[in-house]
């Protein structure tokens, strides 16, 4: 008569469930990543006036940014001529070294592009400004 042989157990697992189950994620992730992906536009508010920085002992440095992208700094007074970035940077790192409790301000024309605002606040930071304001325009629409 004939012998069956005795198999033993395959101790293998098998894959192709798995691959099959990538596969669908990968198709899901594949459609959904460019909803995800849409930026939602914000209008950003206008602040009342505010006391939040004390300017009475010292005046603020305000470094601003002209609608044409030209820098301006000033210390206490108006500004007259623009400068380069980095020279904002040097300007207002020897008026820190002079006194380092004086505030420094950005004010930001509205028609700048929020890059150029936020490449001079990286030039401030590497000049070791420690922390950064940013100036707003004031409203009348809520008082009385």
């Amino acid at each position: 008569m004939y012998q069956r042989k005795k198999r033993r157990p395959v101790a293998e697992i098998n894959v192709v469930p798995y691959i099959d189950v990538m596969l669908v994620l990968l198709i899901i992730f594949m459609a959904t990543a460019p909803l995800i992906t849409h930026g939602v536009k914000v209008d950003l508010p206008k602040m009342e006036e505010s006391d939040l920085v004390d300017t009475k002992d010292t005046p603020p440095i305000i470094a601003s940014i002209d609608a044409q992208g030209k820098y301006y700094v000033s210390i206490g007074t108006d500004p007259e001529e623009p400068i380069e970035a980095l020279d904002v940077a040097a300007v207002i790192k020897l008026q820190l070294m002079k006194n380092p409790e004086t505030p420094v301000m950005i004010k930001g024309s509205g028609k700048v592009s929020y890059q150029e605002v936020l490449l001079l606040m990286d030039f401030l930071k590497n000049a070791g400004v420690p922390s950064v304001g940013l100036m707003t325009e004031s409203f009348e629409g809520s008082k009385g």
